[in-house]
């Protein structure tokens, strides 16, 4: 096991009877991976390719826990966040700057992702139009921020959580009616691509994963939520109840991300129109009926509120961190607001925005693990908190791979191969 559990104590026990009121900033962060960039991504990639890419979903799933473990360790152990560590250890003003502005590059493609994502399910519950429905997105979410500015963190908590439950009622209704053919979901678990398209796809899937304003809004979450409690709890307890939250977080994620890969690659697959939302809303209806389809529009409008409050979340904690500024969060959420609504404006296919946000993040991904996987390695940091050797291993594995897939498609864009 990773960074294998303390020895047993009444403090560190997991059957602690105040453990579950531990839990809960690993689910917050984990509605990261289940923002519309997911939906779309795992939709298009179930109905172009079937079931060629289910390796990749449950391969970026396991990399996102020990990722997400790492984040919150981080926060609980030296009381900041991953932009607070970056910030103090960047000592030139413009390289702390530069790395700001590929991080808020990544959050605003974030924003992007679900405010998109909240408008298209608006249309498609209400029929209202992709602008205004953007707008009402973004208002309900800066509604959202404001309990988590107040100081109601555990009140956050919960709203998003809630949100989690009925996202995953939403996307998980149609596998249920419509299970898929266990030997073609088997079939996916080989490693392989068709082409560069499955390769953009693939890229987009981990993009939409693996987040990286989620490492960087999970250090801060912990740090949040655990410091001003350091004299209830033994760090080693919080970092037990972290391994739990963690777990629980990236196993509901996880599945319903599968789920929502397997439905589309089960009904959709060769039904056209099926490469955007909208299509796939439709066809999930002829196919399944309109519970099933209202589910799927609910599921998506759960999952652009919930996500694009985390997102904003995560904004703010890059900004102060690393250019040690603090900005309002509503106000940071109107700045960020603004490029998804000229884009719902301009006319610019939805679906393919989506997908595109998500190659976007993939490639700011190893701006966050990089640092992230070092800084937790680093003894004089987290003291006898350090990564095991073989959890350093992991994360050096995971980051190679993704720099990889990252460099690959940049040849294959490039190339027209």
């Amino acid at each position: 096991m990773l960074d294998a559990p303390a020895p047993t104590t009444k403090t560190a026990s997991p059957r602690g009877s105040h453990l579950v009121w531990l839990l809960g900033p690993a689910l917050v962060a984990g509605v990261a991976y289940l923002d519309p960039g997911n939906v779309a991504s795992n939709m298009t990639a179930g109905a172009t390719f079937g079931f060629l890419l289910v390796w990749i979903v449950v391969l970026g799933n396991v990399m996102a826990w020990l990722i997400q473990y790492l984040s919150a360790k981080l926060g609980i152990v030296t009381g900041k966040s991953l932009p607070e560590l970056l910030g103090e250890r960047i000592g030139s003003l413009w390289g702390r700057r530069l790395f700001w502005v590929q991080a808020e590059l990544v959050a605003m493609a974030t924003d992007l992702a679900e405010i998109i994502g909240g408008a298209i399910a608006l249309s498609l519950l209400f029929d209202l139009p992709l602008l205004l429905g953007g707008v009402i997105t973004g208002t309900v979410s800066m509604l959202v921020l404001v309990l988590q500015g107040s100081g109601r963190q555990k009140t956050f908590e919960r709203v998003i959580i809630s949100m989690l439950v009925i996202i995953a009622v939403g996307f998980a209704a149609g596998v249920v009616i419509n299970p898929p053919d266990a030997a073609s979901v088997v079939g996916g678990l080989v490693p392989r691509f068709e082409g560069p398209s499955s390769v953009l796809l693939a890229a987009s899937i981990l993009g939409a994963t693996i987040m990286p304003h989620a490492i960087y809004a999970h250090s801060a979450l912990t740090r949040d939520r655990f410091v001003v409690r350091a004299a209830e709890h033994t760090t080693k307890r919080l970092i037990t109840a972290t391994r739990w939250d963690v777990t629980i977080a990236l196993a509901i994620a996880g599945t319903v991300n599968l789920a929502i890969l397997l439905l589309a690659a089960t009904s959709l697959q060769g039904v056209a129109g099926t490469d955007t939302l909208e299509g796939a809303h439709a066809a999930i209806g002829q196919a399944m009926g309109g519970v099933v389809a209202t589910l799927f529009a609910v599921g998506l409008l759960a999952s652009g509120l919930a996500s694009t409050s985390v997102g904003a979340y995560a904004g703010a904690e890059i900004m102060h961190g690393l250019l040690r500024v603090r900005v309002p969060i509503v106000w940071r959420r109107l700045v960020t607001l603004v490029p998804a609504l000229v884009i719902l404006g301009a006319g610019v296919d939805p679906t393919w925005a989506l997908v595109v946000s998500q190659v976007v993040l993939s490639f700011g991904i190893p701006f966050a693990l990089v640092p992230l996987v070092w800084l937790t390695s680093r003894r004089e940091l987290l003291g006898e908190f350090t990564n095991r050797w073989h959890t350093t291993v992991a994360g050096i594995i995971a980051s190679v791979l993704l720099v990889t897939l990252n460099v690959t498609l940049l040849v294959l864009i490039f190339t027209g191969a």
